[in-house]
């Protein structure tokens, strides 16, 4: 008896190890067949604002389609590191920032726009390079979508004023260095002027447009 035992066990075993090797081909099959890569997001146009909705999963996508028009250009791709869905078509940055601000406080989605150059040079393309600040500290100024922010900012500092991206949000880049006493002084100087400004980390902070124009 022990040995009729013994024997069915090995069967057992054989039989596992026979689906095993024949399962692990068909999975190994299937995987690359079904796998989908995002693309990453196209440039914006000359003179055109993209709204970018950060909707990483089917779920959170079709929250944006119902929240639009029927006809609205829409495609999902990859924005630095986030999957967004891209809506493109704006030409006032007034009326993305509207769509921006009620996608987050509406929809409950993270949104931010991105912007193209109104007259791009020398035959060049749209400058659309978005990447992060390298080591040291940002001063930001949150402008609560009033684009004649980034103007009061530039007569009070006198320099090019940036837009940027931090925690998938839009700011106003008002400074840039690991100097912490200059960007304390940057602060100092917005704050005493009644601007919502805070000091973060850079390397936290992606650059989207290195100056905006007025």
């Amino acid at each position: 008896m022990p040995q009729i035992g013994f024997k069915k066990i090995l069967y057992g075993h054989s039989v596992l190890r026979v689906l095993v090797v024949l399962l692990i081909p068909l999975i190994g099959g299937i995987t690359p067949a079904n796998a989908q890569v995002t693309p990453v997001c196209q440039p914006p146009k000359a003179g055109e604002y993209l709204l970018l909705v950060v909707s990483p999963t089917p779920e959170s996508q079709a929250q944006v389609r119902r929240a639009l028009l029927p006809n609205a250009s829409t495609s999902i791709c990859k924005y630095v590191n986030d999957t967004v869905t891209r809506i493109g078509g704006f030409t006032q940055i007034e009326t993305a920032n509207e769509q921006a601000r009620y996608f987050k406080d509406t929809v409950g989605l993270s949104a931010f726009v991105a912007q193209g150059q109104a007259q791009p040079t020398s035959g060049n393309p749209p400058a659309y390079n978005p990447k992060p600040l390298g080591a040291g500290y940002a001063v930001l100024v949150d402008y609560f979508n009033r684009p004649e922010t980034a103007t009061q900012m530039r007569q009070v500092l006198e320099t090019d004023i940036g837009l940027v991206s931090y925690g998938q949000r839009p700011y106003l880049l008002a400074s840039y260095s690991s100097d912490q006493k200059k960007v304390n002084s940057v602060l100092k100087k917005l704050s005493d002027r009644g601007f919502f400004a805070m000091l973060v980390d850079s390397r936290k902070v992606i650059l989207l447009k290195a100056a905006v124009k007025p």
